[in-house]
């Protein structure tokens, strides 16, 4: 059972935070004299660590501690709109059940800050499935480009083509695809036309992990 690894980005696939994160963004650009249309946080917000989408903001090059200081801010504002609500999507629990059971190895890549993904795994009680997890500290290029999922895959010593990478955004499914990773899309953010992957789900009560497992083995046979 082995043969494969699962790799989940965090948000919008382990929990549905996007609706939070892009209030806390409105909020935070606007307090800086910034207004976001929905086309802006799509090209240069979503699925990017926070020095990228921050410098796409500003428009100008700014210094480590300003780069910090704005998304430890951002981050707090996420986080405070979001504590009440928090819960994993749909079916994870049961799907994570079922991967412990089949020992099938897990990841996380996520761009978002080690504190975001510290607060999730510890309000959803899902840290013990996720003895590996990267965020945005452990690259240097953020989604699209392939490095966290290359460095998810040797992490979990396994091949990209074996490390099934479940993504909700589009530079999120072009990092694992320009990684050589098979792409399950969480329609979360974008719908399934726009992920253009072969396997899309809303949540993870459309699927099980032998089912996903046996998809792949087919596509490969094919």
């Amino acid at each position: 059972m082995n043969s494969f690894a699962f790799v989940f980005d965090m948000d919008g696939v382990i929990v549905d935070t996007n609706p939070y994160h892009k209030v806390a963004l409105r909020q935070f650009a606007e307090k800086y004299g910034y207004s976001l249309s929905e086309e802006e946080l799509i090209k240069k917000i979503y699925g990017r660590t926070n020095k990228e989408w921050i410098t796409n903001l500003f428009g100008r090059t700014l210094s480590s501690e300003e780069l910090n200081h704005y998304g430890e801010e951002k981050e707090q504002l996420f986080r405070d709109l979001y504590e009440k609500d928090i819960k994993p999507l749909k079916g994870l629990e049961k799907f994570l059940a079922q991967t412990d059971e089949l020992k099938i190895p897990r990841a996380i890549g996520t761009s978002a800050p080690r504190s975001n993904l510290d607060f999730i795994l510890k309000e959803t009680g899902l840290r013990n499935y996720f003895p590996i997890t990267l965020d945005e500290a452990d690259v240097t290029h953020g989604k699209p480009d392939p490095e966290i999922y290359i460095k998810c895959a040797a992490k979990l010593q396994m091949p990209p083509a074996q490390c099934i990478v479940f993504e909700d955004s589009l530079s999120g499914v072009a990092s694992a695809r320009e990684a050589g990773c098979p792409v399950v899309g969480v329609a979360t953010t974008h719908s399934a036309e726009e992920l253009g992957t072969k396997v899309v789900i809303k949540d993870f009560t459309e699927i099980t992990p032998l089912g996903i497992i046996t998809n792949f083995r087919l596509q490969i046979e094919d």
